[in-house]
């Protein structure tokens, strides 16, 4: 089966479905605005990849200054996964990583490299076989797998049941 994608098209026909069903939804779309997933699409994979392990468990601005910093040590743009295997421990380190997060870079960089991980050809799988594929990676679990399904693949039937977020919410 087909997976489902979500495109500016189908978030707005949810929000105007939403809007016309429910009376709370409507005043949460009006004063929130418009869904911004689509536009926060990563285009690479491998980026989105590295982005999920370096935001995990923490605060949305200590995961944005850290990401800032380990992005600045590649000054020629994003990172290739031989790239973050070449950069010394320290730097990575020095821009905020823990040792396990420098582990678990250099594990998905290394697994991409060696075709373990195919991350250029994940768009064309179903979605057990993506979490998967990426939970043999070092530090990425089920969650961390999820939000690349959301937020990378923009796959729409997609619940990360054990995000706190999402747990405190219901």
């Amino acid at each position: 089966m087909k997976p489902v994608v979500l495109t500016a098209r189908g978030l707005r026909r949810a929000e105007v479905h939403l809007s016309a069903a429910d009376p709370v939804m409507a005043g949460l779309i009006q004063q929130v605005g418009r869904c911004g997933l689509v536009r926060s699409r990563r285009e690479d994979p491998f980026i989105a990849a590295i982005e999920a392990i370096v935001w995990q468990q923490l605060s949305t601005k200590a995961a944005a200054t850290i990401y800032a910093r380990f992005l600045a040590l590649f000054p020629g743009g994003p990172p290739t996964p031989a790239a973050v295997l070449a950069a010394p421990e320290a730097a990575l380190r020095g821009a905020g990583l823990s040792r396990a997060k420098v582990s678990y870079l250099r594990d998905l960089s290394a697994r991409v490299l060696d075709g373990t991980v195919p991350i250029h050809d994940l768009d064309h799988l179903p979605d057990a076989e993506i979490v998967t594929i990426l939970t043999t990676v070092k530090g990425i679990g089920r969650w961390s797998a999820e939000m690349f399904l959301m937020f990378r693949l923009q796959r729409a039937d997609v619940l990360p049941v054990d995000d706190l977020g999402i747990i405190r919410a219901f």
